[in-house]
């Protein structure tokens, strides 16, 4: 089935690139520039993982379902050592390492065609579609960038002013 790149796909391709690239991307580097070099590799407990690990983790995620499931790189993603590192691993290579990963994911997400997103694929041991594929990245990149906000907030006991609605009235419903 040829379907082209209809606008459905345009603007979910494009939301997808936003919501990681633009909207979770600088609030996870403004958390690792906020936190201690120490603080980046500290753990609550042994059942949890560090902020750095997190960045590991999103790093492996985002390479091995877009870059490599959906386009076409080797997967080379050891997912165990994302957690079982202790650091130090700088806050500026942590910083280069998942940047460089959601600028070479969002190029990948810049060729797929309606076609991709509709066929199934190989990933992580598990046969999904492009969409799915997509959308997993999209909400797991998502949940871990709000666990290194709220570590960061932890630590650093302050308001990140990430979350500012805009000002909004509801009308009053009209009188019967």
């Amino acid at each position: 089935m040829k379907t082209g790149k209809s606008e459905v796909t345009k603007s979910f391709l494009k939301e997808s690139r936003h919501s990681i690239a633009a909207y979770h991307l600088p609030r996870l580097i403004k958390c690792l520039n906020l936190l201690s070099e120490k603080d980046i590799w500290w753990r609550p407990n042994g059942a949890s993982n560090s902020v750095g690990n997190l960045v590991l983790h999103l790093s492996g995620n985002v390479r091995q379902w877009i870059i490599s499931g959906l386009g076409g790189k080797q997967d080379k993603r050891e997912r165990d050592q994302e957690f079982a590192e202790r650091g130090p691993i700088s806050r500026r290579a942590l910083i280069a390492l998942i940047r460089g990963t959601v600028a070479e994911a969002s190029s990948v997400l810049d060729r797929l065609s309606a076609d991709s997103l509709l066929r199934m694929h190989d990933i992580q041991g598990y046969r999904v579609s492009g969409v799915y594929a997509v959308f997993q990245v999209v909400h797991h990149f998502a949940y871990h960038t709000g666990q290194i906000i709220f570590v960061t907030k932890w630590k650093l006991g302050k308001d990140l002013r990430f979350t500012r609605l805009p000002a909004y009235k509801p009308k009053k419903a009209a009188a019967r």
